[in-house]
């Protein structure tokens, strides 16, 4: 079997090179092979440097985590980096594409790292339950200190080269066309510079109150998760005066502690669950997609509103339709009101805004829609109107164009039917608020065509989303799953609970937000059928009268301008309303019943 790792020599350098497609993931070996390549050029009299680079898109892209769980294959990845670490000649990371994970740490373990403006330089491992566990705890702030070192650990985003640059990360930014050559050039100027800078020799230091300060301010954040407290531990004990190597221990018996728990578990699952469901059934790889440069959506209010975003921001124009001036120039407000929050928070710079916005063409005229490539309806819930607006749409809507329904609960085929042109229909249920909730439910009707579905899969990681394919069946995957506890919880109310003792119940065992704040996000009135003179249950009750959740201030709970929920004598009030209108028992609800 031919190693995946080679070495080339130019002159005095010698260039280790991975090529282990698609990411280069750090399995059995590859790992072999570098340390492999290592002994020899520490052997070979003849080199005075070494350079690690990767073949393909990127450098290493991390653990290859289909070993996790599995017997290890030595060399171990820490002792790998160990031993480029110890090389007594000087060895250079040059990075492309991310270097993430394990190849973080791999770099971290190099005595220098060039990189390219364009590369990415993270630690992931929290999103998977885990920690880095080949010494990047302990490396990574003795390099670029602990702040850095906290918020690339503990979030696991990862940074530019630029920030990496400026961190002291890397050492310098070679050009995007010249990698190979230019971690040569430097490898031969720092080639007999001693002493070589190894992390471990390094020093962290920490001010504790900054540390206490991260974990209040990501509290919320991290709440519920194992992983993100392990790693800010680790980080401390880099920082606390111990030993490289007592940190190193102390990172592999959290690591270890990690691996074996059952969040870590759940989250690796989660992890290529999202994955598979990536993949289509039946459908060729390779199958043509049809271009997606202009979107229309139907409808500026709060779906509408978030399904613009999400396309505004990945830079494709939009053409949003309104039947009244007034809810146009308010969905348009929103839009730019949510835009100028990310702003104030720091995630948005204002030319981003303006750029984004400059892509929105807020109209009334519905014939704006013809050349649109997908058009999303996002009106509200009902059948008519939906397929009133599909007889418009097939009507106007040019030939190749993707007819979507936003409906989170309705046929999609019934919608289908309303136009000459089945096959170009597909349902898209975005998930409240649209611009923000990752998963996208993509409903395959009995006549969606594959081109379509491929095509709008696709588009959905072009915006940041998680996709799934539904069928057509009641409230799809999500909802259908949501609404068994949506019903009992709404029994709970009727009972004697309240919203915040069930939510409470919810948040403490663990899950972000409870299903009364959940609604409150979403949005009371979604799915509401709008008619005020019809009320069958309290969620109805509060729609009625405008209480549609945050975006009015006020829905199960109330909301100062800051969003802070607080708890509401009128929806007390409602509650005690419909508990005498029902003539439902009143009896004592304890947090275990629920």
């Amino acid at each position: 079997m031919t190693s995946p790792i080679r070495t080339e020599r130019h002159g005095d350098v010698l260039v280790i090179v991975s090529n282990n497609p698609p990411v280069n993931a750090l399995g059995a070996a590859v790992r072999q092979g570098l340390a492999a390549a290592i002994a020899e050029g520490a052997a070979d009299p003849g080199v005075a440097a070494m350079v690690i680079r990767c073949d393909g898109r990127t450098f290493f892209a991390g653990a290859d985590i289909k070993e996790f769980g599995t017997p290890p294959v030595e060399p171990s990845l820490p002792s790998v980096i160990d031993a480029i670490e110890a090389s007594d000649k000087p060895v250079v990371a040059a990075i492309h594409g991310t270097a993430l994970g394990g190849g973080c740490e791999v770099a971290l373990g190099c005595h220098y790292r060039v990189a390219v403006r364009s590369a990415k330089i993270g630690t992931p491992e929290v999103k998977l339950g885990l920690l880095p566990g080949a010494g990047g705890t302990q490396r990574l702030p003795r390099i670029a200190g602990v702040k850095l070192a906290l918020e690339m650990t503990a979030k696991g985003d990862p940074i530019t080269a630029a920030r990496a640059l400026d961190a002291g990360l890397i050492d310098i930014i070679v050009g995007e066309d010249s990698l190979e050559a230019d971690a040569i050039a430097f490898a031969r100027d720092i080639a007999a510079r001693r002493p070589l800078p190894r992390a471990s020799q390094k020093t962290a230091t920490a001010d504790p109150d900054a540390v206490a300060a991260f974990r209040k301010d990501n509290a919320r954040r991290f709440r519920g998760f194992d992983a993100p407290a392990a790693t800010i531990a680790c980080i401390e004990k880099a920082s606390d005066g111990s030993s490289f190597a007592e940190g190193v221990a102390f990172e592999r018996q959290q690591f270890l502690k990690l691996m074996g728990g059952t969040q870590s578990a759940a989250q690796r699952h989660l992890f290529f669950a999202e994955r598979q469901a990536a993949k289509i059934d039946g459908i060729a790889p390779n199958i043509a997609l049809r271009p997606i440069r202009h979107v229309g959506v139907i409808g500026a209010g709060t779906m509408g509103g978030g399904i613009s975003m999400n396309f505004l921001s990945a830079g494709i124009p939009v053409t949003i339709v309104e039947m009244q001036q007034d809810a146009l120039d308010r969905g348009t407000g929103v839009i730019r009101k949510n835009y100028e929050a990310s702003v104030a928070k720091g995630r948005l710079k204002p030319e981003q805004v303006e750029a984004a916005m400059h892509l929105l063409t807020p109209t009334l005229d519905f014939s704006a829609l013809a050349d649109c490539d997908l058009v999303i309806e996002a009106v509200y819930e009902n059948m008519d109107v939906k397929k009133e607006i599909f007889g418009r749409l097939d009507a106007l809507s040019k030939s190749s164009a993707i007819l979507a329904s936003n409906t989170s609960y309705l046929d999609v085929d019934e919608i289908a039917a309303s136009t000459g042109r089945p096959q170009d229909v597909v349902g898209m249920h975005f998930f409240s608020p649209a611009n923000v909730m990752k998963l996208l439910e993509v409903v395959r009707g009995e006549k969606t065509a594959e081109d379509v579905l491929a095509t709008v899969m696709a588009l959905a990681k072009t915006i940041g989303k998680v996709a799934v394919v539904a069928g057509v069946t009641f409230g799809f995957i999500g909802n259908r799953m949501l609404r068994q506890r949506q019903t009992e919880a709404a029994k709970l109310l009727l009972e004697g609970a309240s919203p915040e003792q069930i939510d409470k119940v919810h948040t403490d065992f663990g899950m972000p937000m409870g299903p009364f704040q959940m609604a409150d996000l979403a949005g009371v009135d979604i799915g509401w059928h709008r008619d005020p003179t019809r009320i069958e249950n309290i969620r109805e009750a509060l729609a009625a009268e405008g209480r549609w959740g945050q975006k009015t201030k006020a829905g199960f709970y109330d909301y100062d301008d800051t969003r802070k929920a607080t708890p509401s004598p009128r929806v007390a009030a409602i509650i005690d309303e419909w508990r005498a209108k029902t003539a439902t028992p009143q009896r004592t609800i304890t947090d275990q019943e629920i």
